[in-house]
């Protein structure tokens, strides 16, 4: 398959609720494995198809890099540990910025497969926080929406003056 472009901070489309999958078919597989291909060429632990502009509730996970990438259809958070821990995140949309944002240290995920199976998945750690990241961002929520208002300052001008640079 193929990678495909990125979409960009602060393109409107990151704001944006991504919809349910209406369709298990060829069309989502070829979504899935360009979200992962694309994922990889980033070098991400973690990408949503609104990423690459489609709005579709899909993420593609691979917190370890080299191992095996996990594919959640319709992800959703059904029980989050009250334990919370803090993490350094950012995003390939709003490349060379990050900020520590706090999560939840563990959860329980319902999601479907590519085939339309109903899922439960348990993540701890990293991959909970990563969860929790590519979720929000399905929800049409970006990473920096978790930050206190004067570090979400920071980090934009962190990031126009990245942008800036010849």
């Amino acid at each position: 398959m193929v990678a495909r472009p990125l979409i960009f901070y602060p393109d409107p489309r990151l704001n944006l609720c991504a919809e349910p999958v209406a369709a298990f078919d060829a069309t989502l597989r070829t979504l899935a494995q360009d979200v992962t291909d694309t994922l990889d060429a980033a070098a991400a632990a973690g990408l949503t198809a609104p990423h690459v502009g489609v709005l579709r509730r899909l993420v593609v996970l691979r917190p370890v890099p080299g191992g095996p990438a996990t594919v959640y259809v319709d992800p959703e958070i059904v029980d989050r540990s009250p334990e919370r821990a803090a993490a350094r995140e950012g995003s390939v949309s709003m490349p060379g910025v990050s900020e520590v944002v706090e999560r939840a240290i563990s959860i329980r995920v319902r999601f479907r497969d590519l085939d339309g199976v109903a899922r439960d998945a348990t993540a701890e750690g990293f991959c909970a926080a990563c969860l929790q990241h590519e979720i929000d961002q399905l929800d049409g929520i970006f990473w920096t929406a978790r930050l206190s208002r004067l570090r979400r300052e920071r980090v934009l001008k962190r990031f126009a003056k990245l942008q800036a640079r010849p």
